[in-house]
């Protein structure tokens, strides 16, 4: 089952249905080219995780319109019966192109290409972009909280905050992927295989008699995974001894226990906290910490020695905190025109260049150095081949006067087939699989990208360049808008 279980084809905007009944009322289904790209990094970061693309193929390939669903767009009075019976046996039969889940990616590229009918490819729009835009940006928070930790135990415990059902089980798939090692939601934990993690809430404590009777209680229930939450009523007065107190009950038994702090001055009441773990023979008590961290007090609390274990991160990692969405979009790159001949390359312009989009279909090639570090991530056309140890000259997107020239060690094309004529082009394997796989291509990307990148607070920029080819298309598409050709 995917991370939200929609499959009813009326997720989608309405715009989109009422195209799609002009495209069949004109006669214009002809094959076409989309690109989906994102603007601008969030967070003010120098990366982004790519995630979503498993959930999306599982949707896709189910995206359908049920009896109940062509009765409610007939009920609109907007739609025709023609195209009503023409959506009553709809299904995605085109291919898509997409990154790998995991990979970091940059504004611009293409991070899905879809190659189907007009009306097949405006149809599946919205739902490529909230399932690509949200984890996404979960993904890249996550990744974010992540470093700040220095690759610390994170976990996600956002549940309660997420915008709805839907948010909660995406935001717990896309933080997994992003490096939070457990999920406090339990649903996500059947469901993805993510490890689940908990313990007590404040309710616990006050509904017994005294703090060190709820201590007590729960390392009686659960010896092996005992963690004391101290605030509830005063950490280092009552909270703190109380623990200890209970601990030394678990560690007779040969077990480890912990301690959360969830309010207060986390950096001192830890080292405070700390200090008296390790007076009172406790050295290998472990402290977690929570109460609406972000990767900006994280990297603060790590840096200025404070002794935390573990991070549970609940608000800013499942709803993008600062950020409140991806800029991802949805743009025709290349359509036919029914005579049956080559694609037609489609370019939208702006007053703003950075919005002008991309020409033609296209592959992003990765560049490697010698030490196989990531260079440059290059647009091209799909018929150009970038090969390694060829120094080529590569542009700026928008400004046409800047370039760098590079011969990379290694290249490699980003984009993979994964739907082929409506069906997946790979078995089918479990969630938690697919999973650790995203997960795993996230840490060895994170691995080559060279640390500047990776600073939480102003990081350097990666260059995403465009080919020779694709420039001097794009240019040829300016200049004859420019002069009315």
């Amino acid at each position: 089952m995917n991370a939200r279980g929609h499959t009813s084809a009326l997720f989608t905007d309405f715009y989109e249905l009422t195209m799609a009944q002009g495209y069949r009322k004109h006669s214009m289904n002809y094959p076409a080219v989309f690109d989906m790209f994102f603007r601008r990094q969030p967070f003010g970061g120098g990366f982004s995780v790519f995630a979503g693309i498993e959930t999306l193929i599982d949707e896709l390939t189910s995206f359908s319109f049920s009896e109940a669903d062509i009765a409610y767009l007939d009920s609109t009075g907007v739609f025709e019966k023609g195209f009503l019976d023409y959506l009553k046996t709809f299904r995605f039969s085109g291919d898509l192109y997409a990154m790998k889940e995991g990979s970091l990616v940059f504004p611009g590229e293409p991070l899905v290409r879809i190659h189907a009918n007009l009306i097949d490819a405006q149809i599946i729009e919205g739902l490529i972009l909230n399932t690509i835009n949200f984890q996404s940006l979960i993904a890249t928070k996550s990744a974010r909280v992540w470093l700040a930790s220095k690759k610390g135990s994170v976990m996600e415990f956002g549940l309660r905050r997420a915008q709805g059902c839907d948010g909660a089980m995406s935001a717990s798939r896309a933080a997994y992927i992003g490096g939070a090692s457990s999920t406090s939601n339990t649903l996500a934990g059947m469901r993805f295989g993510i490890p689940v993690s908990g313990t007590m809430a404040h309710s616990w404590i006050m509904s017994f008699p005294s703090e060190l009777e709820a201590f007590e209680a729960y390392a009686e229930l659960y010896p092996e995974n005992s963690v004391f939450l101290l605030d509830t009523y005063d950490t280092l007065k009552s909270g703190i001894h109380n623990a200890i107190k209970a601990g030394k009950k678990l560690a007779a038994q040969g077990h480890r226990f912990g301690v959360r702090l969830d309010s207060g001055d986390i950096q001192y009441l830890s080292v405070e906290v700390r200090k008296i773990l390790d007076e009172t023979g406790f050295p290998d008590a472990f402290i977690t910490v929570s109460n609406e961290l972000t990767e900006e007090i994280i990297e603060t609390l790590v840096a200025s020695g404070a002794p935390i274990n573990a991070w549970g991160v609940g608000t800013h990692m499942v709803t993008g905190g600062s950020d409140s969405s991806f800029t991802g979009v949805y743009k025709l790159a290349a359509r036919k025109d029914g005579s049956g001949g080559a694609f037609i390359p489609a370019m939208k312009f702006s007053d703003n260049p950075q919005k002008t989009t991309d020409p033609g279909i296209k592959n992003v090639w990765r560049l490697y150095d010698e030490d196989g570090m990531m260079k440059a991530d290059i647009v091209a056309l799909e018929n150009e081949k970038i090969e390694a140890g060829l120094e080529k000259r590569f542009y700026h997107p928008a400004i046409d006067y800047r370039s760098f020239s590079f011969a990379p060690a290694a290249a490699e094309p980003l984009l993979i087939k994964r739907i082929e004529n409506g069906k997946p082009v790979f078995p089918a394997e479990e969630e938690k699989a697919r999973l650790l796989k995203s997960r795993s291509t996230m840490n060895e990307q994170l691995a080559k990208l060279d640390t500047t990148y990776l600073r939480i607070l102003n990081p350097h920029i990666y260059k995403v360049s465009i080919s020779e080819k694709l420039k001097d298309l794009k240019l040829h598409f300016i200049q004859a808008a420019v002069h009315g050709k």
